[in-house]
């Protein structure tokens, strides 16, 4: 036993192979953090043009986002394929292959680009789309190039560990991060893999906490906000959340993958489709005086921290808009505009339970309509708490995740991004030969 013991401290001490794997997983989280930040710093410039622009010159999003969501839409199609939407379920399909020539494609460094400067472009012109599903993509591709630069294989658990790292330097939520590879990405616990999760969220954390410093995504909420929670709000969150996730995702799918008289020739014209779907956003942007567009942070984060609401109709409008924005072909994120929408949905019951905080109805309401979205609750429940740093709602926001997760599973059995992942699965050309990738997909 001793002998077998000094062995394998041996092995663990001067294999070259554990050492090149350590030091892909340390410089690949390094480089996921940083690139979050950087990311992250480009939205938030685009975000910014969009809200000046709209201040100053509203009616210019009449040409500006059905031409913007037109191009964008058309040279994702013929440059980036593989681009398009969230960049989530492209994670998921690229987890799922077997073959090294399909990841590649999902995850190469072109696509990775023009992921990016297209949601930040998007962003610019009024796109209800957020950053946060890309960067998963940003991060998972960071993590296989760097693999493929060293020789290593196990692009699975590289994946993974990608998509975990992404989540965290995208919201400084490392928790959400581990939660988000586990629940949403994996579907199951390996525990092979958890310590290099942690590991690699851990440092992505600390990249981005030397970056941009500590910090609180959607701000510091008042502790007297809390002072009274009715659970009759944990119900009405729950199934209003429930059911309009599950209404999103259904309709979400449906546009993806329409092949009706009508839609169907308009998917195959990308230009056409974009610019028809970002006339109709930015027609309701400028109405709204800016809420349906852009990533709804603003707004969301006003109402967290001052309590100060939107108009009722935000919410369905908002679900509106982001689902025009991530079915026209453009590159785009769902997280953003789903917990504005979810905050505007708790907040709309405000008048109904004047005993309670419109704050901590908004929190309610992100957190169930986001679990209806995504249909996963453990990692609404920990996103929304890490990002406001809030500890009184605990059972509250879980009970509300749970039982909103639960109702869209009910209405909308196919979770959203495993059920829009399989537009990504191979093509034939691209399916691997008999043992071609056995030992690719192994976790490291």
């Amino acid at each position: 036993m001793f002998r077998r013991d000094l062995r394998r401290i041996r092995f663990a001490l001067t294999s070259r192979m554990l050492w090149k794997r350590r030091a892909v997983f340390l410089l690949g989280a390094v480089a996921v953090g940083v690139a979050s930040v950087a990311f992250a710093k480009m939205a938030d410039g685009a975000q910014e043009f969009y809200v000046h622009t709209m201040e100053r010159m509203p009616y210019a999003f009449l040409l500006l986002t059905p031409l913007g969501f037109g191009l964008f839409a058309w040279a994702t199609a013929r440059f980036f394929p593989g681009a398009q939407g969230s960049g989530i379920p492209q994670a998921i399909a690229a987890r799922r292959s077997g073959s090294p020539a399909h990841r590649a494609r999902l995850l190469s460094a072109r696509v990775t680009i023009g992921k990016v400067l297209l949601t930040c472009l998007g962003l610019a012109v009024g796109g209800s789309i957020g950053r946060e599903g890309p960067t998963v993509q940003l991060g998972c591709a960071i993590m296989v190039a760097l693999a493929a630069f060293a020789g290593i294989g196990r692009a699975n658990g590289l994946i993974l560990v990608g998509a975990a790292a992404g989540i965290a330097g995208a919201f400084n939520t490392p928790l959400a991060g581990v939660m988000f590879a586990i629940e949403e990405m994996a579907k199951s616990y390996d525990k092979r893999l958890s310590g290099l999760i942690a590991a690699a969220v851990v440092i992505s954390g600390m990249v981005s906490l030397l970056l941009v410093g500590q910090y609180l995504y959607f701000g510091s909420i008042p502790t007297e906000a809390f002072a009274t929670i009715g659970w009759n709000a944990v119900v009405f969150c729950a199934v209003v959340g429930g059911v309009g996730g599950a209404i999103f995702s259904r309709g979400l799918v449906a546009l993806s993958n329409a092949k009706g008289r009508i839609l169907g020739p308009l998917r195959r014209r990308p230009f056409v489709y974009g610019a028809l779907c970002g006339l109709i956003v930015g027609a309701l942007a400028i109405l709204t005086h800016g809420f349906a567009g852009g990533s709804g942070y603003g707004p969301t984060r006003l109402l967290l921290e001052e309590g100060v609401a939107s108009p009722w109709w935000y919410a369905p409008i908002k679900l509106f808009t982001t689902l025009l924005s991530s079915a026209s072909g453009i590159p785009g994120g769902l997280f953003s505009p789903s917990l504005s929408v979810g905050a505007n949905i708790g907040a709309a019951l405000a008048p109904f339970m004047p005993e309670m905080d419109i704050r901590a109805l908004a929190m309610l309401g992100m957190v169930g309509y986001f679990a209806g979205v995504v249909q996963a609750p453990l990692t609404a429940f920990v996103i929304v708490m890490e990002m406001t740093n809030e500890v009184h709602l605990v059972v509250p926001m879980l009970a509300t995740a749970l039982l909103g997760a639960g109702i869209s599973r009910v209405l909308a059995p196919e979770p959203l991004y495993h059920a829009l992942s399989f537009a990504y699965d191979p093509r034939p050309e691209e399916m691997p030969q008999a043992g071609e990738a056995k030992a690719d997909t192994k976790a490291p």
